[in-house]
């Protein structure tokens, strides 16, 4: 039993002081989503869409819950968005070029016409991120538009 105790004890101790470890947060500035918004001009609707569901693992800016303090959810977290930004990362729009953006464009439709964007994991935590038909059309239909633009810039025939 004491056996036990020290073990608990141990544990707890190990568990509080690792609460005062964690990741660096991903605390950029906003203004960085400006390139990207106006070269995509995206509708007042798309816009609040993409800020509900996508920029907080998809920019370098992203509003954390009250929760991301607590180690180890923290880790969990700094995951998401570190891989979120390695497969999107919408501050960086303006080093990507006409074809870079095209597929990005591109595997943005599929994924949110799949219903795999935003994550289950995400909108179980931020239920205004969770997409109705309506919101899907929308993205999806905005996106079609301004892949365009980039077609266009690819191959200028």
């Amino acid at each position: 039993m004491k056996r036990i105790k020290k073990i608990g004890i141990l544990f707890i101790v190990v568990v509080g002081l690792a609460q005062f470890f964690g990741p660096a947060k991903n605390k950029g500035d906003m203004s960085s989503l400006e390139p990207f918004y106006k070269d995509t001009n995206p509708p007042a609707a798309v816009k609040t869409i993409l800020n509900q569901a996508c920029m907080d693992c998809h920019s370098e800016s992203t509003n954390y819950p009250w929760y991301s303090e607590i180690t180890p959810v923290n880790y969990w977290l700094d995951g998401h968005v570190k891989d979120g930004m390695k497969h999107l990362n919408l501050s960086l729009w303006d080093d990507y070029s006409a074809k870079k953006k095209d597929h990005k464009l591109e595997e943005l439709i599929e994924m949110v016409e799949a219903k795999e964007m935003p994550l289950p994991s995400y909108t179980w935590a931020h239920s205004e991120a969770k997409l109705s038909e309506e919101q899907i059309d929308l993205v999806i239909k905005w996106a079609e538009n301004v892949r365009l633009k980039y077609v266009l810039l690819e191959d200028p025939q």
